[in-house]
């Protein structure tokens, strides 16, 4: 659809279709130039629906046949609909067929049937079915499927789709075939399939019901030797499923299938997961340990679908929360069970924290914000966000803390007792875990809960105190509000849970608890302190909310030193080194006047040399707030600044605190055969974070020595986090031994694509030292190796630029703009799904200073103005532009 047909889809407009589709089987003569496809359908009206005419979705295919009950019938094309009026009447289903054909080679889409590195594989969430057949192609409409794939033995000898195989075998003229049949029923966003050369990893297990199930997961030829991680993520899955919640696996089989051409991490076709190969292959030799952490949970993520997603789907997508939220929850859940401590458990909290604060609140704070449940899309493919997914997960997870973790136990279990198999609504979920627990607070407040889904923006919780010495009285007023938001004006008060702790002077635990802000103002009183207490307040993050309270230093040395939650005492570190940083950057000074105080230093000191804390969390107190985060703190946002001012924080860490980096460094080592478990890659993530700080400090000194035990670890390293860490060490620290190390690193990894993106991302995101880095992004774009037609490749040079390098990319001469826009218009004709993300990387163009403000805006208008955009892009800048 382009932009004469634009059409913006409303929620209140929902209606039930027109038709049910029970039944469906589809034959599939495949070839990458002409794919044919058989469609024969059961259909039948539905009653409580007035009679109205069939229209099927399509788009980009060739009809070749219409048959109603085995005749053929009249028919007609309106946008892009194929529309039946001449149908049975009454309400007896009748059997509709259609033969299409399309062209996978073509699709550089990626949505639909497509073709990569000569095998075909389909995407059809969103809307991507349309691509394959006419279709009610809506979540809604569930049918029963039974897929006959027919193709060449030996290019395709793998013929692989959902459900199980019932039937394999030779075809009379030399092709061979395979059919499949899906036991449950689903919508046409989760059909799959796959055929191709492909070699396969299998294990075998037996559920606790005692039935057998087949895992598989399928790779090209080389890659077999990466797929044991991933194996064991998958039988991990099935296994935590089970436990936690009695989910057990409900097919013969359970297939996964990687592909280097994919536009999404992974997708979670009932029984035929198809995944983005960053989140399958690993080896020590070309995966980091975050790469593990990213499979593992990935996954998970895509496993527990199964049931949150596939068994209950979407009644329409601007539920899209229902499943994704709620499965993002609880592959963060499975993730914090696998890693076995409470430090390991706190240490994901913050990382899934630093994504929701880094990503998402910019995300609510700019034109692109909806509400977790969106009223209204132009392209639901812009919906895949940060907000349906991750505040998604944080509004799941309030709900387990309002109902406890037994009761959100139960209120799964009845959901899936009321829902199971059907297509239903965010507000179904919601009920059941309230019915499932009438005494909680979820079930006395939730209409006023369900805020959370209606009302988009981050609200903050203002929080004064006041102690009155005589009384010994402590008090806590908590204050919330809510911005405005685009087509928001107004919002209500939310429930909020408020995690509270308060510590005496000495870091003593004073008392701890859950308070449940429900008013615009609430005051609590604290009676029978003969000093005033330091308040640990939202502790483990307990809302997705935005805490103003003017801490002291001398709180947050006290939380950061004691408290006993280990997110606030993160959080703590966080906040003294985001003070520092703002006030640096609001002040008129330059880099000369940019001082770390000693007692900021000695707590990062005492944080490095403290005994009991685990490495992991070490690295996290001691990594910098990240520039884009710094800059949601401000007003006006001047990139280049922020850099500068970030960058200069890191050199005086790094000089002031040489000694116990070199400490760290040393005693960080891990030897013996390498595991991704938890406790390793702390270690390494700690001895990596480390060596930067060291090369920094070596590039302020023109000291050589480090530099050159980085280049050495880089040489011999025997696995790639320890490998990169030295790698990407001397590359940000500008050292004169990056360009070899470089060359070296792709001369020893030239065949590993997903080694090869690590490549290109390091250097288009490295710091940016007298504009030299978009000439340096300009180059890597003519590399033998670069490929923009793949999302993956598109994404490390492109994206690394434009989304995660704000110091290059943000020039006062506009170059980056110029080039960003290009790359948009670019992107657009080849995959709109791509380009659309990438231009969400100038959102938050209005805060610009200038002249970059007025730059952006001028490149903005630029993409917004080419006559052929998609709608992807084309929703993107206008809500960019708009007032």
């Amino acid at each position: 659809m382009r932009e004469g047909q634009s059409k913006v889809i409303y929620r209140s407009d929902y209606q039930p279709p027109a038709f049910w589709i029970d039944a469906v089987e589809l034959v599939f003569d495949l070839d990458p130039a002409k794919t044919r496809v058989l469609n024969r359908m059961r259909i039948r009206r539905n009653p409580d629906v007035p009679p109205q005419a069939l229209r099927l979705d399509g788009e980009e295919l060739n009809l070749s046949r219409v048959l109603v009950a085995g005749q053929g019938t009249s028919f007609k094309m309106e946008d892009n609909q194929l529309v039946l009026e001449n149908l049975p009447e009454g309400n007896e289903p009748f059997e509709l067929e259609i033969f299409t054909t399309c062209y996978p080679a073509k699709n550089t889409k990626l949505m639909g049937l497509y073709v990569s590195n000569d095998s075909f594989f389909t995407q059809c969430e969103a809307e991507g079915f349309r691509r394959i057949t006419y279709f009610l192609d809506r979540p809604d409409v569930m049918a029963s499927y039974t897929v006959t794939l027919r193709a060449d033995p030996k290019r395709y000898p793998v013929l692989l789709s959902n459900g199980n195989l019932v039937e394999q075998g030779t075809l009379d003229d030399g092709r061979h075939f395979a059919r499949w049949v899906d036991p449950f029923r689903k919508p046409s966003y989760l059909f799959a399939l796959v055929a191709g050369q492909l070699v396969c990893r299998e294990q075998r297990i037996t559920a606790r019901n005692g039935k057998e199930h087949l895992l598989q997961v399928y790779v090209r030829a080389g890659d077999l030797d990466k797929t044991e991680h991933a194996m064991n993520s998958l039988m991990a899955s099935v296994a935590w499923d089970e436990a936690r919640f009695n989910l057990p696996l409900d097919l013969e089989r359970f297939m996964i299938v990687a592909t280097s051409d994919f536009n999404m991490g992974a997708m979670e076709n009932k029984g035929l997961n198809i995944f983005n190969t960053k989140y399958v292959l690993a080896n020590q030799a070309t995966a980091t340990d975050t790469d593990y952490a990213n499979i593992e949970s990935v996954v998970g993520h895509e496993y527990f679908h199964n049931w949150t997603g596939n068994r209950i789907t979407c009644r329409d997508w601007f539920q899209l929360s229902l499943k994704e939220g709620l499965t993002v929850f609880r592959d963060q859940e499975f993730s914090q069970d696998l890693s076995g401590s409470p430090s390991a458990r706190a240490v994901k909290r913050i990382e899934d924290v630093r994504v929701l604060r880094t990503a998402q609140f910019p995300e609510d704070a700019g034109p692109m914000a909806h509400p977790v449940r969106p009223d209204q899309y132009l392209e639901i493919n812009n919906f895949y966000t940060v907000t349906i997914y991750e505040k998604g997960a944080e509004v799941v997870r309030m709900m387990q803390t309002l109902v406890g973790r037994e009761g959100f136990t139960k209120g799964v279990s009845l959901y899936f007792q009321r829902f199971d198999g059907q297509a239903v609504t965010c507000d179904d979920f919601a009920q059941a875990i309230a019915d499932a627990n009438p005494e909680s607070q979820l079930a006395q407040k939730l209409d006023q809960f369900k805020r959370w889904y209606s009302q988009s923006g981050t609200p903050r919780v203002k929080v004064t105190t006041e102690f009155d010495a005589g009384t010994g009285m402590y008090k806590v007023t908590l204050a919330q509000s809510c911005a405005a938001t685009p087509g928001q004006p107004d919002k209500l008060p939310f429930v909020i849970p408020v995690g509270l702790g308060l510590l005496d002077a000495e870091g003593r635990e004073l008392t701890g608890g859950m308070h449940v802000l429900t008013q615009a103002s609430e005051t609590l009183t604290f009676p029978g302190y003969t000093s005033e207490p330091v308040p640990s307040l939202l502790r483990g993050f307990s809302a997705p909310v935005i805490l103003e309270y003017d801490y002291s230093d001398r709180q947050l040395l006290t939380l950061l030193a004691h408290d006993t939650d280990p997110f606030n005492r993160w959080e703590a570190g966080q906040r003294l080194a985001t003070s520092r940083a703002l006030a640096f950057v609001r002040g008129d000074g330059g880099k000369d006047s940019w001082r770390l105080d000693e007692a900021y230093l000695d707590a990062m000191r005492s944080v490095l040399r403290h005994p009991d804390l685990d490495a992991a969390f070490k690295e996290l107190v001691l990594t910098l707030p990240a520039e884009t985060y710094i800059a949601e703190q401000l007003d006006v946002v001047d990139p280049q600044r922020i850099h500068a001012v970030r960058e200069a924080m890191r050199e005086q860490l790094a000089t002031a605190l040489h000694a116990d980096w070199e400490r760290v460094f040393e005693g960080n080592q891990v030897l013996g055969a390498y595991s991704p478990d938890p406790v390793s890659s702390g270690r390494r993530a700690l001895a990596g974070l480390a060596l930067a700080h060291l090369c920094i400090a070596a590039r302020s000194s023109g000291d050589t020595v480090w530099p050159g035990r980085a280049y050495q670890r880089f040489k011999d390293a025997s696995n790639m986090t320890d490998r990169f860490n030295a790698l990407a060490a001397l590359v940000t620290a500008g050292s004169d031994l990056a360009p070899q190390a470089l060359q070296r690193f792709h001369a020893m990894f030239k065949d590993e694509p997903l080694v090869l993106d690590k490549w290109f991302a390091l250097q288009a995101g490295a710091p940016d030292r007298g504009g030299n880095i978009l000439p340096i992004v300009k180059q890597l774009m003519t590399h033998a190796d670069f490929n923009i037609r793949n999302p993956n490749r598109a994404r490390s040079v492109i994206f690394s630029y434009c989304s995660a390098n704000p110091g290059g990319f943000h020039r006062a001469d506009a170059a980056g703009y110029v080039y960003w826009s290009d790359r948009v218009i670019e992107l657009d004709a080849i995959n709109p799904q791509v380009a659309a993300r990438l231009a969400r990387a100038l959102d938050r163009w209005k805060k610009l200073a200038e002249p970059q403000r007025s730059a952006a805006r001028e490149a903005i208008a630029r993409v917004a103005a080419k006559p052929d955009l998609s709608n992807d892009v084309r929703e993107v800048v206008t809500r960019a532009l708009a007032d």
